[in-house]
């Protein structure tokens, strides 16, 4: 869904850079800067060095001089507000707006106000919808980067989300054949240590056989199983002699 966040009067450089990053981790790429303190803020140092790398969304932002400029093409506006405003758009937590707002077919802003005064009323009138992100009554001040943060997080959650990655590439399991050696490699040790009896097995192979399924062994895991298994034979076998 096309979404852009709106950064009002932003008075600190940085903050560019930190809602910079925090989009990208989002998935997100469209930036407008209305009227920031810093003509050149997209590329001062403290920017870039906020943006930890997402100099492509930087690269790509603009900067406009009002809001009407920002808004093109957009047909649904989010403002962020701490306090709900006489007069003003209904106020919901992220969470339980924006599930319905992404079945919808609009283009959607998030806009932020500037750090120190946050959004003006007239801007927030403007809006269909006013965020409050619940924080705790009694601190409830959030860094403008913070912010942004989390409503681009509850946005691409409701979006349906990226799902899980797992770390690295997926292990490669050992197959039939090796986990069937090894378990013979296993039954002989422990004939040789006297933990198993091979006139009366009972049923230790096949429990130790579905235990060596459930743990869904790599080839690396088989290697070290064998090595302990020739250990407990070498080992019996000193005792022996």
């Amino acid at each position: 869904m096309p979404t852009r966040f709106i950064l009002i009067n932003t008075s600190h450089a940085g903050n560019v850079g930190a809602a910079a990053r925090a989009m990208k981790v989002m998935g997100f790429d469209d930036l407008v800067l209305v009227a920031p303190r810093w003509p050149d803020v997209l590329t001062r140092e403290e920017t870039l060095a906020r943006a930890s790398g997402a100099t492509d969304i930087l690269q790509k932002a603009r900067v406009v001089a009002s809001l009407d400029q920002a808004l093109d093409g957009i047909t649904y506006l989010c403002a962020t507000a701490m306090t709900a405003r006489d007069f003003g758009p209904p106020t919901f937590t992220p969470r339980e707006h924006l599930g319905t707002l992404a079945a919808s077919p609009h283009s959607v802003a998030f806009l932020f106000g500037s750090e120190r005064f946050g959004m003006l009323n007239e801007d927030v009138y403007r809006c269909h919808a006013a965020l409050s992100i619940p924080t705790d009554p009694e601190f409830g001040s959030l860094n403008l980067g913070a912010a942004i943060q989390v409503i681009a997080y509850e946005w691409r959650t409701a979006l349906g989300g990226f799902g899980s990655r797992p770390d690295g590439q997926a292990a490669q399991l050992a197959d039939a054949k090796a986990v069937a050696g090894m378990l013979g490699h296993w039954e002989r040790a422990l004939v040789d240590i006297g933990f198993l009896d091979p006139a009366a097995p009972k049923k230790l192979m096949p429990r130790l056989n579905q235990l060596f399924n459930r743990a869904q062994l790599t080839p690396e895991e088989i290697h070290i199983l064998r090595g302990v298994a020739k250990s407990m034979s070498e080992a019996a076998a000193g005792v022996k002699r």
